[in-house]
This record gives C-alpha cells, sequence and structure tokens, in this order.
C-alpha cells in the first residue's frame, strides 16, 4: 500500500513538473553551460522539498492566513520574469559575437544561485503546484502523507537532475552561436508569458 502510494507522488510530481517554466528553462540553460549545475539542481530540488512539505502539512491554513500572499507573489514574480526575458533577449542579441558554451561569459556562483533561487520562489505557479495541488492531492491518502510526500520529492530531484546533467547531450547543437541566439529568445518568451499568465491571473 505504502508503495502504491509512494508511485503516486511520484508520477503526480513528475506530471506537475515537466511542464516548460522560468525555473526548466534556467536549469537546462546551466546544463548546456556546464555552469554551477550540481548546485543549481540541488538548489531546486530542496526547495521543491520544502515546498511540497509545506503544502502537505498546513496549505489549507496558509490559506485562510495570508490572504494577501496571492497577488504579492503573483505581480512580484511577474515583474522578475519580465525582467529576466529582457535580459535574455538583450545577452541574444546584443551582438554577432559567439554565444557558445566555452565563449559565454560566466556568472557568479553566487549569481546564478541568486537567480535560480528567485525564479523558483518567486514564481507563484510554484506555489499552486506544490503547495495547493499536491497538498490536496496529499489528503486523500490519511496516515500515508509521508510515502506521498517522498514520491514527489524524488520527482522534483529526478526530473531536475536530469535536466541538468541531460543537457549535455545536446551540447554539440549549442556550439553554434545561431542555436544559443534561439535559446535566449525562446527563454525570454517564455519567461513574458509565463508573465502575462500571472498578470492575467490564470
Amino acid at each position: 500500500m505504502g508503495f502504491s502510494i509512494y508511485v503516486t507522488g511520484l508520477m503526480m510530481g513528475l506530471s506537475l513538473i515537466v511542464a516548460i517554466g522560468a525555473q526548466n528553462a534556467f536549469v537546462l540553460r546551466q546544463g548546456l553551460r556546464n555552469e554551477h549545475v550540481f548546485a543549481v539542481c540541488l538548489a531546486c530540488g530542496l526547495s521543491d522539498t520544502l515546498l511540497i512539505v509545506l503544502g502537505v502539512i498546513s496549505f489549507r491554513q496558509i490559506a485562510a492566513l495570508l490572504p494577501w500572499l496571492d497577488p504579492v507573489m503573483r505581480y512580484g514574480g511577474a515583474a522578475f520574469l519580465i525582467w529576466y526575458g529582457a535580459r535574455n533577449l538583450y545577452s541574444a542579441w546584443r551582438s554577432s559575437g559567439a554565444l557558445a558554451a566555452a565563449e559565454a561569459r560566466s556568472s557568479s556562483f553566487r549569481q546564478t544561485l541568486a537567480t535560480c533561487l528567485a525564479l523558483t520562489w518567486l514564481n507563484p505557479h510554484v506555489y499552486l503546484d506544490t503547495v495547493v495541488l499536491l497538498g490536496t492531492i496529499s489528503t486523500r491518502f490519511p496516515g500515508q502523507e509521508v510515502s506521498f510526500t517522498t514520491g514527489a520529492v524524488t520527482a522534483s530531484f529526478l526530473f531536475f537532475f536530469a535536466l541538468g546533467y541531460g543537457a549535455t547531450w545536446l551540447r554539440p547543437v549549442f556550439l553554434k552561436p545561431s542555436a544559443w541566439r534561439v535559446l535566449e529568445t525562446l527563454i525570454a518568451f517564455t519567461m513574458w508569458m509565463i508573465a502575462s499568465k500571472l498578470l492575467r491571473g490564470t
């Protein structure tokens, strides 16, 4: 019984996290650059763990106690995504120079980690997926919440590390400057689409 609930948590976690978003795009980009990959994947996995546990334990109480949290996270997250998307687009088109992994300007560990955490914690959709949705689903398994939570947490770590290190297989494609420009542009528009949805409240 416990194992089947673990698998349920695993599958639910994967189904929610696989969708293309700001956090996943950033992990992919870091994997392609081979830059601070382990730290980025670990930060994303640990952040998801905290949010999933929070949702399973107390998502109802949080919504009731902090009604102002939703609009604050929504508008703050949208503003950050608009800025980050603009930065990516500028990076893609500022010059005709190569944007290959070996020639791209490296980011410091602190800057990379700060961006990763911001993309995670300033995205209201992360709270919807982890705290609200997984928190709600976990109530269907009274007494087995630990198994469900463990499955969902496993899904996060599996996905992020597979995405970060799996990007290595795509690295030969991104030796071309044009490929990096396309990636940076797609990331920028992805950020803006998510920001638009946040501003519309969808």
